[in-house]
């Protein structure tokens, strides 16, 4: 059997790369704009480290990751998420010593071992955004307005914000209890995915798709009706501010995040355009994060969104725009025993930056024109002839059909 591409991967191929490049470069864009900077880390870490931000209880950690031991013994997972490894980093070369607020973002390729379905991936990719370092409600609106503006800036139409809010750790183990009440006498009719995350991660309840259990969770008493003073503050502030720079929300306040180390503000970006896995982005604030990592308490608010899913919901709105594949000169060989000297015209003008094509099978003048217009070449450079013995060539261009006669060596001095 021929060797196919894993199960839940597969080849970006040229004719999609131009795609992620156009993504890539308003995601480049956009972050420059607000001023974070790039940073890019190993796609391997110390599986412990996912095992402390992410949690054993969680999917991810519990089924999710490609973990394996290296030849030193050590067990090693290929990054699942970003935000670790972003937090590692900081930690690592202690940049929150160097300056107080680190604004950073990062394109990287992810790897979970998930059941592969539309717009899900075993490697996917995603794009996102961490600031390190303040509690400001400021920094929660930024994060959301960054990715909101680059769906807007794609084109997209068929997207909306949900936002909730998570509040501190010791109103949200309040809640817990109160939680763990109202399910007490119902135990019994909840699925089993759900009786096991009574004890490890009670709030997924909220993200079941289990038709008894959302009949159950409907009447559940929410957490955004049992928040502290502090965190109902700090969520009026992000609506506020949501509101005050034109951004359309919706407080969801069955949005939850199954990871411990979240606080305060959650979103997620969702689209309409993609199916069953309708969200494009998600994220929030975690300021107890970098010290379950790393001892130092430094707060941080970030999102991570999906390229694959985003891409997707692109293609079925219709929004990309059309990339034209030109190439600016091909240069043409008349005579056979010229290929040498045609070569080195390529050559020479492809070190000035221009792209340049030519013929490497002795192919006919006739089929090196059809070439020539296959790859969209804007000028064909004509080499041979009794032209080529007066050390010229003949220029056309391909748009207006006109010819001219030039000197080769002037031509490659321009």
């Amino acid at each position: 059997v021929m060797n196919k591409a894993i199960a839940g991967t597969r080849d970006i191929l040229p004719e999609d790369i131009q795609k992620w490049t156009y993504l890539e470069n308003l995601v480049h864009t956009t972050m420059n704009n607000f001023n974070y900077k790039e940073i890019r880390t190993p796609i391997f870490e110390e599986t412990r480290l996912f095992k402390r931000s992410i949690g054993e209880a969680t999917d991810i950690v519990s089924k999710e990751m490609y973990t394996f031991i290296d030849r030193s013994e050590t067990s090693i997972t290929l990054k699942p998420e970003m935000t670790a490894s972003v937090v590692r980093a900081l930690l690592e070369h202690s940049l929150d010593k160097q300056q107080q607020l680190n604004k950073l973002y990062y394109i990287a390729p992810m790897f979970r071992q998930e059941r592969p379905q539309a717009g899900r991936f075993r490697q996917f990719h995603q794009f996102g955004a961490e600031v390190l370092g303040s509690t400001s409600p400021l920094l929660d609106t930024e994060i959301i307005i960054i990715a909101y503006r680059i769906f807007q800036n794609l084109g997209l139409k068929n997207f909306s914000l949900k936002i909730n809010s998570l509040g501190i750790p010791a109103s949200r183990d309040k809640y817990k209890n109160l939680l763990r009440d109202y399910l007490s006498d119902k135990i019994e009719t909840l699925s089993d995915d759900s009786k096991q995350r009574l004890d490890t991660n009670i709030l997924r309840l909220f993200d079941s798709k289990d038709e008894r259990d959302k009949a159950i969770m409907e009447q559940a008493p929410l957490l955004l009706d049992h928040l502290d003073e502090e965190s109902k503050e700090h969520f009026e502030s992000v609506k506020e501010i949501l509101d005050g720079a034109d951004i359309p929300y919706e407080v969801d306040p069955k949005l939850v995040r199954g990871l411990d180390y979240y606080t305060h503000t959650t979103f997620e970006i969702v689209s309409g355009s993609v199916g069953a896995q309708s969200a494009l982005c998600g994220g929030g604030r975690y300021d107890l994060l970098v010290k379950e990592i790393g001892e130092r308490d430094v707060p941080g608010v970030g999102f991570a969104a999906g390229i694959e899913r985003i891409l997707l919901a692109c293609e079925n709105e219709g929004v990309l725009p059309k990339i034209e594949n030109k190439i600016d000169y091909y240069v043409v060989r008349l005579n056979k025993e010229l290929s040498n000297e045609v070569f080195e015209i390529a050559s020479n003008l492809r070190s000035k930056n221009q792209s340049v094509e030519i013929d490497y099978s002795l192919r006919s003048v006739k089929a090196q024109m059809r070439e020539a217009n296959r790859l969209g070449a804007v000028k064909v450079l004509m080499v041979g002839g009794e032209e080529f013995e007066r050390g010229k060539a003949a220029l056309k261009d391909m748009c207006t059909g006109e010819q001219a006669e030039v000197e080769i060596s002037e031509f490659m001095k321009k």
